[in-house]
Parts: structure tokens; sequence; C-alpha cells
């Protein structure tokens, strides 16, 4: 889901830049607030999503999929705590390794941090009650989902690629990798909470 550069139209670099600083400004100033005693956990966190991307699974047609682990942080840490992990990662992987434009770092970080981190903790949030896997689980996909879908749209409405089909192909090929991000999450929460008791309930 990394868009490289030459992908992005100048306006939409500027305006995925500017919502990005403020999701993650905004993050930092609500972090003031964190556990000080879970602040190791950041560094961790990042470490272990940083490695886990690493690592891909197929899909159909020589497509691949990994965990992307917005959803995986925002449900264990909070949303605030996701947004940051999920920019140090980001920002490591395309200074140092290239994975993704130095000019789409806001679009990228948006779509598979800051999304995944609101909106799919949001979701999370909802459905926990009801059934507290299926919540993991459904909002770990979703995250991917949308995203891949608004990852579709900031390309599309740059006129690169035909909107409709890029909108089409990254919606689709994720909704499958979503699936993966899912699975995923419900095994490593799971494993988190029943060795870490302490990350329940971390105030978001």
């Amino acid at each position: 889901m990394h868009i490289p550069d030459g992908l992005l139209s100048v306006p939409m670099i500027a305006v995925t830049y500017l919502i990005t600083a403020l999701a993650v400004g905004y993050s930092a100033k609500k972090l003031r607030d964190f556990p000080e005693e879970k602040i190791p956990l950041l560094g961790l966190f990042a470490a272990g999503i940083f490695a886990a991307q690493m690592v891909n699974f197929p899909i159909i047609g020589g497509v691949s999929g990994h965990l992307l682990g917005a959803t995986l942080v925002a449900i264990i840490l909070g949303p605030y705590a996701a947004v940051m992990v999920m920019t140090a990662v980001l920002l490591i992987q395309t200074l140092l390794f290239g994975d993704g434009g130095v000019t789409a770092i806001g679009a990228n970080i948006l779509n598979m941090g800051v999304i995944g981190a609101f909106a799919g903790y949001a979701l999370y949030t909802k459905l926990k009650n009801i059934n507290e896997t299926i919540a993991i689980g459904l909002s770990a996909w979703l995250s991917v989902v949308l995203g891949a879908a608004l990852a579709g749209v900031e390309i599309g409405l740059s006129h690169s690629l035909p909107f409709l089909r890029v909108l089409a192909l990254m919606a689709g090929y994720h909704s499958i990798i979503g699936i993966g991000e899912a699975v995923l999450t419900v095994l490593i929460v799971h494993a988190v909470r029943a060795k870490l008791p302490s990350t329940e309930g971390v105030p978001a």
C-alpha cells in the first residue's frame, strides 16, 4: 500500500501532508497523559511492527500482503500511541529503506497509520462488548480496506491512473489482504494480553 514518488499531484501531496501533520501533532499532545510506565511499550511495538512488516504473505497474481498494525497497536495502547508508532515505522521505512516515496510520506502515514488508528479503533470500541474477537478482526480488516481505498482515491484524484480502476484494484486486493491482517491482529492482541494483562484498559 506504500505509495511511491510520482503518483500524487502537488495539491494532493500538500493536503495529505497537512492532514497527517495535524493528526500526528494532536496525537503527540494527547500522549502527554500516557502512563509513564507504559512508555517503553511504544518502542517495543514500533520495533515489533517494523519487523512484522518485513514478512509478506502471498495472495493472488503475485500480489502479497503484510501486517500493517495500526489497529493492533490502537487496541492495545490507544489510537494516539498507534499514530506515533506507525509514523516512526513508516518514516524509517521511507527514509532508510526507500519503501514509499518521500513526497508521499504524508499520504502513507495517513492511509496506513491514522486511518487504522482512529477508524479501526472506533469500530473496535463499538463492537467489543458484543464479541471481543469479532471486534478485533473486523476492525483490523476494515482499517486495511479503508486505507487502501483512500490510497486509490488519492492516486485517482491526482490523475496518475484511471480513478475507478485504481480504486477498484486497491480496495479489491486489500479486502483479501485484510483477512490476513484480521487473523494476525486477533492472534497478537490475545497473545499480548495474555502475557501483559496491564495493557488492557490503557487510556485512549
